[in-house]
């Protein structure tokens, strides 16, 4: 009695339509456990936007080097580099790092 009620419904027979439910199974199929599904498609395109940031980032750093190396070019800057980068200096020279009070530690207090 219940299930004659039923497929008289107009709503049951839309859904239990084979057309209906074969393109419904194939909808979720693809959304979802497809090798192309949405879920990775969304995945992959975080992916490809945190690449694209990534390389912009590169992109600024080697713009950066080219401009350090044409500056280091001149064998003046170059010196003037090395001394202030890596504290080189000439055989007959002493250097002195001078430190302002701001500039040290605040557990300088224990000793």
């Amino acid at each position: 009695m219940f299930l004659k009620t039923l497929r008289n419904k107009k709503w049951f027979r839309i859904v239990s339509n084979i057309y209906v439910l074969v393109l419904t199974i194939f909808v979720v199929w693809m959304l979802f456990f497809d090798t192309n599904s949405l879920m990775i498609h969304l995945e992959l395109r975080r992916e490809i936007n945190k690449l694209e940031k990534q390389q912009e980032f590169l992109r600024e750093q080697i713009q950066q080097d080219r401009e350090l190396i044409e500056t280091l070019s001149d064998p003046e800057a170059l010196e003037k580099f090395a001394r202030e980068k890596y504290f080189l200096k000439k055989p007959d020279e002493e250097i002195f790092i001078i430190e302002y009070q701001d500039s040290l530690k605040k557990n300088q207090d224990d000793r």
